[in-house]
């Protein structure tokens, strides 16, 4: 073999080595990073049935804050997504507006929404739930179960973040309908809790933060934040969700899941 076929064969090794070993690499990275979205989901298990009273407040780029009171409940489903429904209490424009939320491992979540000045329950559609959840910065698509079935992963790398060890993983959102083109999650080493999400919109620009404090155990094992704040940097405003009870165990059940119990939800 002469020197230069030589050389062609030692790169041709060479080359496939280092394609051989981005793709290990790549794989591995796809792999930690599903692995810890999983542990991270087994916070959410077990839990059974919950129901909370939350405040929402609205805060405009000026500072302006308008304040909503609001009743949350959720019922865990095996072998499946996690059902819930979110009802406004105050303040009058809004009381009795209730969404009702079925999150789904693979299809698309069912959302239904029921406004009390029509008197009707108006299904969202898959489509539709990019937008704003009642002129907050949550969309319809935050205000469902973020089941892991319904991403890709790539672990990132690791990072502190208000000094706690953090994974920072990469998902993106399976659904075609998804506002999100890409999220970038932090969670903690030590209880695999999410501490924030960066969310990019559709032209991959860095929308909206999403942060979650003051976390509470409950039952032993369910860890559950009492704070969740949502920053829009394109348009400088940002919503707070603050939950002041919560409670578990309740006996909820199916039928308090329903369309039906949208219109008595009031």
């Amino acid at each position: 073999m002469s020197q230069s076929n030589v050389f062609f064969f030692k790169r041709g090794i060479i080359l496939f080595a280092l394609t051989m070993t981005f793709a290990l690499s790549g794989e591995i990275s796809a792999n930690k990073g599903l692995e810890i979205a999983k542990l991270s989901d087994k916070n959410n298990e077990g839990y059974g049935d919950s129901s909370s009273t939350m405040t929402m407040e609205l805060i405009s780029k000026k500072g302006d804050v308008v304040t909503r009171e609001l009743r949350f409940k959720r019922l865990e489903v095996p072998e499946d997504g996690d059902k819930s429904i979110a009802v406004f209490e105050s303040p009058r424009d809004v009381k009795g507006v209730a969404i009702l939320s079925y999150a789904h491992k693979q299809e698309a979540d069912d959302q239904w929404l029921y406004l009390p000045a029509l008197k009707r329950v108006k299904r969202i559609a898959s489509k539709n739930k990019s937008g704003p959840f009642l002129g907050s910065e949550f969309s319809f698509e935050d205000f469902s179960f973020q089941e892991v079935e319904k991403y890709e992963y790539e672990y990132i790398k690791d990072e502190s973040y208000l000094g706690k060890d953090c994974f920072v993983i990469k998902r993106i959102p399976l659904d075609p309908y998804s506002g999100y083109t890409k999220q970038l999650v932090w969670i903690d080493k030590e209880d695999y809790l999410v501490q924030k999400i960066h969310h990019f919109d559709r032209k991959s620009f860095h929308l909206k933060t999403q942060t979650f404090d003051e976390y509470k155990k409950y039952l032993g094992f369910f860890w559950q934040p009492h704070r969740i704040e949502m920053k829009n940097h394109q348009n400088g405003k940002s919503s707070i969700l603050k939950f002041t009870e919560v409670s578990f165990k309740k006996g909820l059940t199916d039928k308090d899941f329903s369309q039906n119990s949208l219109k008595r939800s009031r």
